[in-house]
């Protein structure tokens, strides 16, 4: 490992994204995506994914378009992504979206045409900041096997809710898969293995290896459970008007729906009781020996208080190198 302090993990992370054609504009918003990841413990959406969407971008022979709107309503729009990576397409949405619940009181936005939307609550801890309550669901493309079967149908596939309180949000985000799509880049890409029973190689094999699971399908968590979860999610996204099996890293749905709590009832009064409901959640009695009781949200909480405060992150040096070869255009 690698240890970064995190003004120097921004600016090596910036600097690929730079190499890679992003504006200065467009390469902000990214990294601000990526660090938080890191700063929450979550490495495979971090500074790990400028790699992946510098070589998605090198295998890519159309240069991408502009985000548009393709349709709206007071309270709803479409929007294509132009096949832009998912961060700047995300955020754009996030933003129509948190305008119209404002203007509305709801607001349902969809999107098409991008790829790499990273994690959903970074995108609903901004919509509860703004006072608002939602769901975020994303399909893509069919990398997770349904319950029962070994072949790709389904994307990894996450959803999200967020709800706003004080002095912290409660966001539950999860994927539908036994193993997300980045963490089995990231074990490719470092020559680990992945668990067992979590993927099928191209022959529908068990296999631990993170490059032939790429090749076949990871298992969907929660069995029949995840697996109808991850149906409903990859309906929703193709509710943007997104492909229902996209080839490759591509034309991923990302659908989100926001609302003011305060159309139907104090506002305020909501933020302090959802924070005290959250609270007696936390207070509930822990099973013997146990580990005191968590809402969603806490462990990113406080990982990203520790690091802010550390003030360093440790990165693969694996991905050190590689990030400052794509950096100096090697």
């Amino acid at each position: 490992m690698t240890t970064l302090s995190l003004p120097d993990a921004r600016a090596l992370v910036a600097a690929a994204l730079t190499t890679c054609g992003y504006s200065a504009t467009d390469v902000e918003t990214i990294a601000d995506h990526l660090l938080d990841c890191e700063l929450r413990g979550l490495s495979f959406g971090g500074l790990a994914r400028a790699l992946s969407i510098a070589e998605r971008r090198r295998a890519t022979e159309t240069p991408p378009q502009p985000i548009r709107i393709v349709a709206q309503t007071p309270v709803s729009a479409t929007v294509d992504g132009g096949d832009q990576v998912g961060y700047l397409v995300g955020m754009h949405a996030l933003e129509l979206a948190v305008a119209k619940a404002h203007a509305q009181g709801v607001a349902v936005v969809g999107a098409r045409n991008t790829w790499y939307t990273g994690m959903f609550s970074y995108y609903l801890e901004k919509a509860a900041a703004a006072g608002l309550a939602g769901m975020i669901a994303g399909s893509g493309p069919a990398v997770v096997a349904p319950h029962g079967g070994t072949e790709g149908r389904f994307g990894t596939n996450p959803i999200a809710f967020g709800f706003p309180a004080t002095p912290a949000p409660v966001i539950w985000d999860i994927g539908t898969s036994t193993v997300m799509y980045g963490e089995a880049k990231l074990k490719a890409r470092l020559g680990e293995k992945l668990a067992s029973g979590h993927a099928y190689d191209a022959a529908g094999a068990p296999t631990l290896d993170p490059a032939a699971a790429l090749e076949g399908a990871f298992g969907v968590w929660g069995g029949h459970k995840g697996s109808g979860l991850a149906l409903v999610v990859q309906l929703l996204g193709m509710m943007s008007g997104a492909a229902a099996d996209p080839s490759g890293v591509s034309d991923c749905g990302f659908f989100i729906v926001l609302f003011d709590p305060g159309v139907l009832t104090d506002a305020g009064d909501y933020r302090r009781r959802v924070a005290a409901f959250a609270e007696s959640v936390r207070a509930t009695r822990p099973v013997e020996g146990g580990s005191p009781v968590r809402v969603p949200f806490d462990r990113s909480v406080n990982c990203r208080d520790e690091t802010l405060r550390r003030g360093t992150i440790d990165v693969p040096e694996a991905v050190v190198t590689a990030l400052r070869q794509e950096a100096a255009g090697v």
